[in-house]
């Protein structure tokens, strides 16, 4: 009984919206949208500072948004408060790991096979590349496909690879968690500067520059820096955690 009235319900709840929908002036027919009138199209140009002029890679200046990258401009500059949220979601679910996972004595997990010689050699070199490649695309998100997220995603893959290629590596927990709080706390202490000085959360308070260089949006880089390095850590200490048993 109660499957077939929570079937009915679905099924008022659909046709509702269907019908809601289909006599919204908000949702016209596909195809006569004028983009030109939404606003979403300005996000895309950001020259809505008043200015009329085309906005060229490397040379426009005095955007209202200054990454070339246009997903950035969207997450971390229109949408920053919710970046908050997706940041705090990962602190949230790296607490949730810790607090099952961290028992009061714990060893690392032996691994089935011992590593020789070639596999610690090698293991040592990748992890210098992928952890300047994570670098990399964190400092690079204003610019090119890439970011904090990513950026910080691969600094801890090269952590997990050193765990899983070398088994006298120890992570450094302690420094993770003083490396993810400092992150953290100066991620929102720059948004709550905004927030007093110019009115709303991680407002720019930078000059925006030249769009294209690597100088350039504002605060946006240093943003993404730091929230590069607090998913890296985060995600390390989730690996650790993981790779970590009770010990007898």
């Amino acid at each position: 009984m109660k499957n077939f009235l929570a079937l009915l319900l679905t099924l008022f709840l659909g046709f509702l919206i269907v019908a809601t929908l289909g006599n919204n002036n908000f949702f016209p027919a596909y195809g006569d949208v004028d983009v030109t009138t939404r606003v979403s199209q300005k996000y895309i140009d950001r020259n809505v500072n008043g200015g009329s002029e085309e906005v060229i890679y490397g040379q426009a200046t005095n955007l209202e948004s200054g990454p070339a990258n246009t997903i950035t401009a969207i997450v971390a500059d229109y949408r920053s408060f919710d970046t908050l949220g997706e940041v705090t979601v990962l602190f949230v679910s790296s607490l949730g790991v810790a607090l099952l996972l961290g028992g009061a004595k714990q060893k690392r997990l032996e691994l089935n096979f011992k590593p020789n010689f070639m596999l610690k050699v090698g293991s040592r070199a990748l992890f210098g590349i992928i952890l300047m490649t994570g670098v990399y695309i964190a400092i690079h998100g204003h610019l090119t496909p890439g970011g904090g997220f990513p950026g910080g995603t691969m600094i801890a893959s090269s952590v997990l690879l050193l765990y899983l290629a070398d088994d006298e590596f120890r992570a450094k927990l302690k420094g993770f968690k003083m490396l993810e709080s400092a992150a953290g706390s100066a991620y929102v202490l720059i948004g709550l500067a905004g927030l007093i000085f110019g009115g709303y959360f991680l407002v720019n308070l930078l000059d925006n520059g030249v769009l294209g260089n690597l100088l350039s949006a504002g605060m946006i880089p240093i943003i993404y820096v730091l929230i590069g390095l607090k998913v890296g850590s985060e995600i390390s200490g989730i690996i650790d955690n993981f790779l970590t048993e009770e010990g007898v």
